[in-house]
Formats: C-alpha cells, sequence, structure tokens
C-alpha cells in the first residue's frame, strides 16, 4: 500500500460529503450499464491500489445518493456525523474482529462503555444485556431470540438444544401496524407467520390495548408480544404501561420494536412518549437512524441477560481458556462471529453529541418535521397524522403518485411513498443532523413545483 492512499480515500471522502449541500439527492439520468462497463471485467492480474481508488470513485459516483445530506426524507435515515464517520474510517483501518476480547480487548471495552451509555440515554435498565447489531432486522431477532428460548423454557422446553419440532406452539401477538421486518424475523427464527394474532390499530397506528388484553386472555399458549416505539409510517407510539402490564399478567414477553422511535427517551421534551417502555423484556432500536452513525448500527437489548446469551452464544474448543474473563464478550450476545467492530462509531457520535446533543438533534427533527408539515398543509396538501414525532404523512388528492415521482426525479429532495389506510401517500421521515429550517422550505418549494406541474399537464 502505499503511504498516502489511506490519506487519499479519505480526501475522496471529504470531498463527496462537502459537496453534499447541492448534489443531487438521487442520481439523475442513472445509467446502470454504464457504471457496470466502468467497473469492467474481472483482471487477470493485479492493479495499482490507487488506479483502483480512482476507478471505483469516478465508476459509481454518478449512482451514489446523496442520503447522508440534509434534504433525504426517506426511510428513517440519518447522515453519519463527523466524528462517527472520522471513527469508521479508524474501525477500517484498524480491522478489529469484535467477536471477543481476545480477537480486540479494544473492541470489547468499546462496546461495553458505549452499551452503557445507550442504556442511560434510552432509560433502560443498567442490568440489561446488549449486543451491537447491524440495524433494527438485527435487533428484533436477536430480541424475538431471546423470548423464545425464555418462554418455552418457562414450558420445560430447551429450544437450544430440542430446536421447535414437537415444542411447545408459540404465540406471537403484534399489531397489525407492525413493521415487516418482525415478520421476517418470525421466518428467521422458525416460528413462521402463522404463529402471529394480529391484534387492531388505533387510527394513531398505535395498537388498540383492549384488543391486545382480549387476545391475550383467549389462550395458555407461550406467547410474545410486539410493541412499537414509533409506528413507521406515522410515528405513533404504543401505550406501554398498559400493554406490558397486560402481557406481563399472562406471563408474556414483552418486545419493543424501537428503531427510530425509541430515541424519544433521550429528549426530556419527548420522553412521554415512551413512558413505561423500561418494564418490557427486550429491545431493539438503530444508531444509523436517529443517532447519525454510518452503516450498520443497531442495537439489540435485554432484561434477561441470561435468555439472551442462552438464545446466541456458543462454545467451540479452540475458544474456552482463551478470552479474558474480566472483558466482556461481544459475540455472546449476537449472532455473528466474524464482525466488524461497531462500537467505536457509536462511541464517537455519542462522545461528539453527549446528553443534551443528542436530546437536541431528536427535538429538532421532530420540529422540522412540524415545519414539513405546516407548510404543506397551509399550501393545501393534506396532512393525514397528527405529527408526534419526525413522520409526516402527505396527500395530494388523486395525484400523490404523480407529485412524489416528480419530486424524485427533481433532485432537490427525495422522500418515499407508503400506502396508509388504503391510500398511497408521501411519507417524510427528518432524522438528519445536516437538515436546517432552509432546507424544509427548499423541500416543500420543490414538492409544491412538482405538484403544480402535475396538476398542469
Amino acid at each position: 500500500m502505499t503511504d498516502d492512499l489511506l490519506p487519499r480515500a479519505a480526501a475522496m471522502g471529504r470531498d463527496f460529503r462537502a459537496g453534499l449541500d447541492e448534489r443531487p439527492v438521487f442520481p439523475r439520468d442513472l445509467d446502470p450499464d454504464a457504471v457496470r462497463a466502468a467497473l469492467g471485467e474481472l483482471p487477470d492480474g493485479p492493479a495499482d491500489p490507487a488506479a483502483v481508488l480512482d476507478q471505483l470513485r469516478d465508476a459509481v459516483e454518478p449512482a451514489l445518493v446523496a442520503s447522508a445530506g440534509p434534504r433525504y426524507f426517506g426511510f428513517v435515515i440519518g447522515g453519519s456525523l463527523e466524528a462517527a464517520a472520522a471513527a469508521d474510517v479508524l474501525t477500517t483501518a484498524w480491522d478489529q474482529n469484535g467477536f471477543n476480547a481476545l480477537t480486540s480487548p479494544a473492541a470489547a471495552l468499546v462496546e461495553e462503555v458505549a452499551g452503557g451509555w445507550l442504556k442511560e440515554l434510552l432509560g433502560l435498565p443498567p442490568t440489561a444485556s446488549f449486543g451491537f447489531v447491524t440495524g433494527a432486522q438485527g435487533g428484533n431477532t436477536v430480541g424475538l431470540a431471546a423470548a423464545r428460548h425464555a418462554v418455552l423454557e418457562r414450558h420445560g422446553w430447551d429450544v437450544e438444544r430440542q430446536g421447535l419440532h414437537g415444542a411447545p406452539r408459540v404465540r406471537i401477538v403484534a399489531g397489525s401496524g407492525r413493521h415487516a421486518t418482525i415478520d421476517r424475523a418470525l421466518r428467521l427464527l422458525g416460528f413462521g407467520t402463522d404463529a402471529l394474532a394480529e391484534v387492531p390499530t388505533a387510527a394513531s397506528g398505535s395498537i388498540d390495548v383492549a384488543a391486545l388484553a382480549d387476545a391475550l386472555s383467549t389462550s395458555d399458549a407461550p406467547t410474545i408480544v410486539c410493541l412499537q416505539a414509533g409506528e413507521v409510517n406515522t410515528g405513533a407510539f404504543d401505550d406501554f404501561r398498559t400493554a406490558i402490564a397486560a402481557a406481563h399478567a399472562r406471563r408474556a414477553w414483552v418486545h419493543v420494536d424501537g428503531a427510530f422511535g425509541l430515541w424519544a427517551a433521550a429528549s426530556p421534551r419527548l420522553r412521554h412518549l415512551t413512558d413505561g417502555v423500561a418494564e418490557a423484556d427486550s429491545w431493539a432500536t438503530d444508531g444509523h437512524k436517529w443517532l447519525n452513525v454510518p452503516y450498520d448500527s443497531g442495537y439489540a437489548f435485554c432484561a434477561h441477560p441470561a435468555a439472551h446469551a442462552a438464545a446466541t452464544s456458543y462454545t467451540a474448543a479452540y475458544l474456552v481458556g482463551d478470552r479474558p474473563e474480566a472483558l466482556r464478550s461481544p459475540g455472546d450476545f449476537v449472532p455473528d462471529s466474524s464482525r466488524r467492530a461497531r462500537g467505536f462509531t457509536t462511541w464517537a457520535a455519542l462522545r461528539q453529541l453527549g446528553r443534551a446533543g443528542v436530546a437536541e438533534l431528536v427535538e429538532r427533527s421532530c420540529a422540522l418535521a412540524r415545519r414539513f408539515a405546516a407548510r404543506l398543509s397551509e399550501a393545501g396538501a393534506e396532512v393525514v397524522n397528527d405529527v408526534v414525532l419526525n413522520q409526516v404523512l402527505v396527500g395530494f388528492g388523486d395525484h400523490t403518485p404523480q407529485v412524489l415521482e416528480a419530486v424524485q426525479r427533481s433532485g432537490e429532495c427525495w422522500m418515499g411513498g407508503t400506502v396508509w389506510r388504503g391510500r398511497r401517500l408521501m411519507r417524510v421521515s427528518v432524522s438528519n443532523w445536516r437538515t436546517t429550517e432552509a432546507d424544509v422550505d427548499r423541500s416543500v418549494a420543490a414538492i409544491l413545483a412538482a405538484w403544480r406541474e402535475v396538476q398542469g399537464r
């Protein structure tokens, strides 16, 4: 490796990030064949590393999305903080396997510290175990794996040894507005989606707690209840205190999918939305959403560390006696062994922001979402949801799909579409630390211009 290759790569990244404010948010006139051609064929021999880097940049830059920029409002994607992005460069250069204290004492120690900080910020029990996973999908899967262990153990079944064949059938109770990652986790864990007992949701998207109580009363089977902190369309929160009490009265395990909404607990102004959430049994949230950590970054937490470790850890002859027992083993709480040392970027983000900075980031995003809603409503668009967090659902009558397509094509901003209560709507998600009031106003102007364009056709 040439001495200047890593600085060269960092400079390329710096230049890209410096242009995010004005770069088209989504590639215009993307030509996939041109990108494939620029990437070339598999060569017969080696190439100069600097030339490889240049070729990669030149080939893919036309296809890059400015999702790290201030006017990307799709999929609840944050843009990496400066300290977190720089820490990610170091993470790559250090190239640590974050499996245990022997593969990297540094990775183990940093995850231990950062995990403690996360629990403090999110208001979770200090005794809860945690794992640094790829995202909310990983967090939900780990949480439900721990739940599977615990509810079957209560019925005398060792699922890690005996598997699911012949086991008591586990029932999963979840709202109709649950995120699709819950269903995928059920497939991956062998429950299957037929195990779902679906409960209706209120107009806001939160689970109907009376219907939940009725569903819990109909069976004494091993039961897992899935709740939400931040419904993916409306941002609504379930009534945790009531729902968790009802579930625990029936000896059910409660898992909370808090991919982005759990971060409301870090804000004194918004913490009331998560009232009672700490009484659950497991939780999942993302770092690459509201904490603005680079991809990929997510967290799984569990109030029952023994169940957590039983579901995810393993031993092997070559591991016995090799690790310092004084240090926590990160790999005991996640499903992967060869894993990136994800704690470095999380620690850097939390150290840069501190408690006040995390709260300000969350509160500012919500204020900007309300600004979106107010400006669009004033212009005659229909804001469908009560903007309780950072999610805004907008309708433009029969023109919504065409308006959405025109906005995305403009490159000024990008927001996705969704279907809510049978209607096709624009979904605006605000979670990037770079976004300002000026970015919101510029994006609203682009949306209204697209609406006028569609109406004039």
